[in-house]
């Protein structure tokens, strides 16, 4: 009998699965009809009593769960007509099959502390079924046609078990934008389950209800992006329309243009500093004595458009004139180089200088001496560096030609006779006459006579000159030389075309550094200042080229860039690793600006002091007093920086590197108390809970870890990991009670975290509308929606950061501009407030604790802006012109 009984149990078994197999199939039978009754009702717009949902087999709502539907709202699912601030459109969302209360929407959660979600749906994603119609252009907020009946595509999941059911596979939407992972998912497949939604079978068809007042819906890139409106708004009507009544004035600019540029530095009449970065002309006055603490205050010139290249200072000691380079326009379009001639105790525009008339950008210019600057010679960046010299009053052209295909570094009239210009360069130097033509427009006439070099070694760069009182020339170049070039009689068997009746040639040659002369200064007394890159040296000059003094600039300020005689014997250095350095030979120098030399997108404030973290690429990580407007500390990294995070105790702060490297480092002793790698790629953003327990860090491998923090901030031990989005991670914020997360990516998905619950997903997307967040650096989510453009790409905004006192959002876009708006900013195209200053795409934006200030980075011109808050009726300038197409438009100067 036993023997005989184990062959019969094969075929009863196999008709129990069979059985089986045919019970899920009726099931999904009966799911497909549920489905399609649903939406015949929906159709007919009959009505549907909430009991019967029930009976259904609706889940009843979890832990923080919200009700089924929004209180005041009808239980029905008959379209409804929504204004959606630019466009009205019909917007129909269907309820969801509802199958047996066992299935569920992927499989269950790995007990490992992290979640990787199958068949989730998020809102930066969209839904197959509820965003059928051409979207439109991007950027643009739409309301969607009714849907059409599609199955939804689900991510496959590393925690799918083989007895996972079946999944129908659909085409992938290609990624339209660059910065996107060619991982990233399909558009339809985003995590998160819809609200008044109950799970269904893995074949069931799954939408939206999209009720009046539930949710908005916007699209980047043609991708839907739907937000659910916090049930305390009942109408978006009802929500701020207007700029903020909060502006920002420039308070300190951080940093100096050195790295690659010269005539940077000057001091003016009054004794202020005069130098540039990005667009900002800065007008520093220092504070104490030579070799003494910085102090002292700014001014800024701001009515440049792109990066300034160059200064000059009119003999009067209080004009200036300053040459910006071309750049281009948010739409690609070059715009045009130009030279401001501004007054520098009134700081208002007096000229406008060749517009249109230059290629690329200025390189050079120089006033005139020798008749009280009436004239200005220009050198652009074109091919030929077209050189001409400009009516200074009138701002007409009076005479132009081709200079040379070789780069021209330096430009200067003779102080004894204008009509002599020196240019100096690439392997040359060039002696101009230049006659005026009774000065009117374009009748003068410019001609050459070049350097001739003869028995002495000619050098690669000739980047500096000087004219000395006697009429001679010293320059300085890459070999390390100074020569002087002498006025002698022209040679009558070449004589000048120009009816030149001299010429210059070398006297005297003195080996004066190792490596290459940056800059040249006659001082008041007659002597004559070096500056030497390799060697970092400043020598003084006597008659004769006779050595007097020396001081030798400490290495980690870099070479001398540029020298600037102050008060007494006080001296003004600039370097090349943009430090401006005061002091003089005898005491030594110390500095009084700085700045990084690199991009930047790492920065944090301080939690209760007005202090603030930067690091970027230059691999150093600054910590900057703000109310002393000095660097209080800096370290090298090593590897790239590129976000940080202080600890809420202040004590500790957390850098994450491109790497995949993350540090912790005390910020009294500058001492690494933790350094762990997560994955081997950059980091975006790391992120303290309010209390301090937690630490986020997202990565570019889309996962977000999670980490336990000691209460001094000082260990930290992995808690669980954050997995379910498609593609890298850019932002993330807490929740006001250290809970939950939400954070977006690369794809512009918007998805919510249980943290606390162990690191998972909340499907359920609608029951997060109400959370309260302790910061709001989402650049995707309903209360900022407002903040994108039309026409936006996805990658118009870097960063955004909402005021503690909620009341305000600053925005850092992709042209060059810090924009304010009131929160929540959930009405389309929402006018703001509009502030330039920054040459490159600004990368991040922070306000300081107690909101008194607003911190700016620029990328690539690596400087640091301080903008100060003013409220609403406060003192200050007047505020920018409120742009309802505000990356369209650039700031003027005098709208700030």
């Amino acid at each position: 009998m036993d023997g005989a009984g184990g062959p019969g149990e094969g075929p009863a078994q196999e008709a129990l699965q069979s059985l089986s197999r045919r019970l899920q199939v009726q099931e999904k039978e009966m799911e497909l009809v549920k489905a399609a009754l649903a939406e015949a009702l929906r159709l007919l717009r009959l009505q549907v009593p909430p009991t019967s949902l029930q009976d259904l087999g609706t889940p009843t709502p979890t832990r923080d769960s919200s009700p089924a539907a929004p209180p005041g709202l009808p239980p029905t699912c008959s379209p409804s007509l929504v204004s959606r601030g630019t466009q009205t459109e019909t917007e129909v969302e269907m309820e969801p099959s509802l199958g047996p209360p066992g299935l569920s929407n992927g499989p269950p959660a790995p007990r490992g502390g992290s979640e990787e979600p199958s068949g989730t749906q998020s809102e930066g994603g969209g839904s197959s079924s509820s965003g059928t119609g051409s979207p439109g252009p991007p950027g643009i907020l739409r309301l969607v046609q009714p849907p059409q009946r599609t199955d939804t595509p689900r991510r496959n999941s590393s925690s799918s078990s083989p007895s996972e059911r079946p999944r129908q596979k659909l085409s992938r939407k290609a990624a339209s934008s660059a910065n996107l992972l060619l991982r990233s998912g399909s558009t339809e497949s985003r995590g998160g389950k819809d609200p008044l939604s109950s799970p269904g079978g893995p074949g069931s068809r799954r939408s939206n209800y999209n009720l009046e007042g539930i949710s908005v819906k916007m699209f980047l890139r043609g991708r839907p992006i739907t937000m659910y409106i916090p049930s305390g708004i009942r109408s978006l009507e009802e929500l701020p329309s207007g700029p903020p009544p909060e502006t920002l004035s420039l308070d300190w600019v951080y940093g100096y243009r050195g790295r690659d540029s010269r005539s940077n530095l000057f001091v003016l009449r009054s004794g202020e500093v005069v130098y540039f970065i990005a667009c900002v002309v800065v007008l520093y006055r220092p504070g104490g004595g030579p070799g003494g603490p910085g102090g002292g205050g700014q001014r800024h010139y701001r009515g440049h458009t792109d990066c300034v290249r160059c200064l000059a200072v009119h003999p009067d000691g209080v004009r200036v004139a300053s040459g910006q380079t071309a750049g281009v326009d948010k739409d690609g379009k070059p715009l045009q180089p130009v030279v401001h001639v501004w007054d520098s105790e009134t700081l208002l525009k007096l000229q406008e200088i060749g517009l249109g008339a230059f290629e690329r950008g200025v390189g050079a210019l120089a006033f005139s001496v020798a008749d009280q600057g009436a004239f200005l010679c220009v050198v652009d960046d074109s091919n030929e560096h077209m050189l001409s010299v400009w009516d200074c009053s009138r701002g007409t052209k009076l005479a132009e030609i081709k200079s040379t295909n070789d780069s021209v570094l330096a430009v200067g009239f003779s102080p004894r006779d204008s009509s002599c210009i020196v240019t100096s360069g690439k392997s040359h130097v060039h002696f101009w006459t230049w006659s005026g033509g009774a000065g009117l427009p374009g009748s003068g006439t410019l001609t050459r006579k070049q350097g001739v070099f003869g028995k002495y070694k000619k050098p690669k760069f000739i980047p500096c000159f000087v004219f000395l009182l006697d009429g001679d020339i010293l320059t300085g170049d890459s070999e390390g030389n100074i020569l002087t070039w002498g006025r002698s009689l022209s040679d009558s068997r070449t004589p000048g075309r120009g009816g030149a009746k001299e010429t210059y040639g070398i006297v005297a040659q003195a080996h004066a550094h190792e490596g290459s002369i940056f800059a040249l200064c006659l001082r008041r007394d007659g002597t004559v200042l070096s500056g030497g890159g390799r060697d970092r040296r400043l020598v003084q000059w006597g008659p004769g080229l006779v050595a007097l003094q020396e001081a030798e600039i400490p290495e980690h300020f870099g070479a001398v860039r540029a020298i600037a005689e102050g008060p007494g014997s006080e001296l003004l250095v600039g370097t090349t690793k943009n430090a401006l350095l005061r002091g003089d030979l005898a005491q030594g120098f110390s500095p009084v600006i700085q700045g990084h030399t690199d991009e930047l997108w790492g920065l944090c404030t301080h939690p209760f002091q007005n202090r603030f973290l930067t690091c970027g690429h230059d691999r150093q990580l600054c910590l900057w007093d703000g109310e002393g407007h000095a660097l209080a500390w800096s370290i090298d990294l090593k590897e790239t920086g590129l976000c940080a995070d202080f600890h809420p105790s202040g004590a500790v702060v957390a850098v994450g590197l491109n790497t995949g490297r993350w540090l912790v480092l005390d910020t009294e002793t500058r001492e690494i108390v933790s350094d762990i790698t997560d994955g081997n790629e950059q980091l975006s953003v790391v992120r303290y809970s309010p209390d301090g327990l937690y630490l986020a860090i997202g990565s570019h491998d889309n996962m977000i870890y999670i980490y336990s923090v000691s209460s001094d901030g000082a260990k930290s031990s992995r808690f669980g990991r954050c997995v379910g989005h498609s593609s890298f991670i850019t932002h993330l914020d807490w929740s006001k009670d250290g809970n939950f997360i939400m954070s977006n990516s690369g794809d512009y998905e918007i998805l919510y975290w249980d943290v606390a619950g162990g690191c998972k997903l909340l499907r359920n997307r609608y029951e997060s509308r109400d959370r309260e967040w302790a910061t709001y650096t989402c650049v995707l989510g309903f209360h900022v929606y407002g903040v994108w453009p039309d026409g936006s790409d996805g990658t118009d905004i870097n960063s955004l950061c909402r005021s503690h006192n909620e009341r305000v959002v600053a925005v850092a876009d992709d042209f060059c501009k810090v924009h304010l708006f009131q929160y929540p900013c959930a009405r389309a195209k929402a006018p703001s407030l509009v502030y330039g200053g920054h040459g490159s795409h600004v990368t991040s934006v922070r306000f300081t604790h107690d909101d008194s200030h607003l911190v700016s980075l620029g990328g690539k011109d690596a400087s640091i802006f301080q903008w100060r808050v003013l409220g609403a009726g406060g003192a200050g300038p007047a505020p920018a012109t409120p742009s309802r197409t505000p990356s369209l438009s650039p700031a003027s100067s005098l709208d700030v």
